[in-house]
């Protein structure tokens, strides 16, 4: 007999909004979170690189959308700076009409080289927190982290210029107008950057059980090898500080996990339940249907029908019955997996010190 009963699958249950259209969306979102995690238990690595590139790419491009749409009205602001090309090297090149080559700078002027540095400082601005925080789920330094992101950017956007400063030359010299040549910068510093980035952010945002590993690995190595016993603490600190990041992100992403399957599994036992009810009402039906045929004395094809169809609806609500036996246990199983990460949840951040969410 379980120590749960259906009162406490229903305290799993998070209401959904009785906004209809806010409700659907809800029930997608919730549907999509069970089936993820449940792929994420069975493949840990694969799921991890997934969710990983997954946001990468969907941030990226949304920030790079954010920078067009920038640079679509931003350039008006500074048009008064406009007076011919600005930049560096600025080495003309004739088969674009004498037009400059450049990679500090633009061919339109001082204007259009501040607004654009703008839209993508802001876009930088965007990226960097959504990156560190959802994407890599990072807990180092923000500010050691944030400097490293910068000087980045900086050493990525002299090269990707760079690049578009070749291309550009012969975009005037085939005449293109300046809207499509907008566009094309936003996608070839973007999207140049964004493959650039993504190594980048391996290193800036590394995995804290990778890093905790080798820390460990370095340590034991030290004792091992009877190293000075002020080089061992050291090494042990390093390790304890590593080992504390990775406890806090796993306990995090376990405890964030086991919330959702409770609130799922205990969502899909009601279901079944719903669904079982709707079906007992069907085989009624069919039993009635079929008492009123022989009543009737309807043909023997028909009764045949009615008999079949009376079969099939049994064989649907006994099927749904014991479906609902499966669907409490497995619902039973995430409330004890909810209770223990819980556990493990707060007691990581009580030891670090932090505020549990």
């Amino acid at each position: 007999m379980s120590k749960y009963t259906e009162k406490d699958l229903q305290l799993q249950l998070k209401p959904y909004s009785k906004n209809g259209f806010v409700a659907f969306f809800q029930k997608i979102w919730r549907g999509w979170l069970s089936a993820w995690y449940g792929f994420a238990d069975k493949h840990p690595k694969l799921s991890n690189l997934i969710y990983m590139v997954f946001f990468f790419i969907v941030f990226s491009e949304g920030v790079t959308i954010w920078q067009y749409i920038v640079m679509t009205f931003l350039p008006y602001a500074f048009a008064s700076l406009n007076n011919g090309a600005w930049g560096w090297p600025n080495i003309p090149v004739s088969i674009a009409g004498d037009q400059p080559y450049m990679i500090f700078g633009d061919v339109q002027g001082l204007g259009y080289f501040i607004a654009f540095e703008l839209a993508v400082f802001t876009a930088q601005c965007i990226n960097f927190p959504l990156q560190r925080n959802i994407t890599y789920r990072s807990h180092g330094n923000p500010w050691y982290q944030a400097m490293w992101y910068f000087i980045g950017w900086v050493l990525v956007s002299v090269f990707v210029n760079a690049i578009w400063g070749i291309c550009n030359v012969f975009f005037v010299h085939w005449g293109w107008p300046d809207a499509v040549t907008g566009l094309i910068k936003t996608v070839i510093t973007g999207g140049v950057s964004m493959v650039i980035f993504f190594f980048i952010f391996l290193v800036i945002f590394p995995d804290n059980n990778k890093v905790a590993k080798k820390a460990k690995a370095k340590y034991e190595k030290l004792v091992a090898a009877k190293a000075p016993a002020a080089k061992i603490a050291k090494a042990e600190k390093a390790y304890r500080a590593a080992q504390d990041k990775a406890d806090r992100s796993n306990s995090e992403k376990e405890y964030r996990q086991a919330l959702t399957q409770a609130n799922s599994k205990a969502l899909k036992y009601f279901a079944t339940v719903k669904k079982a009810g709707m079906a007992e009402e069907e085989t009624k039906a069919a039993q009635k249907a079929l008492e009123s045929a022989k009543q009737a004395k309807l043909p023997e094809k028909k009764l045949a029908q009615k008999v079949a169809q009376l079969a099939e609806a049994q064989k649907n609500e006994e099927a749904l019955k014991e479906r609902i036996s499966h669907n409490f246990e497995a619902a039973c199983n995430a409330i004890d997996t909810k209770e223990e990460k819980t556990r493990v949840y707060k007691e990581v951040m009580t030891r670090l010190g932090l505020q549990t969410k």
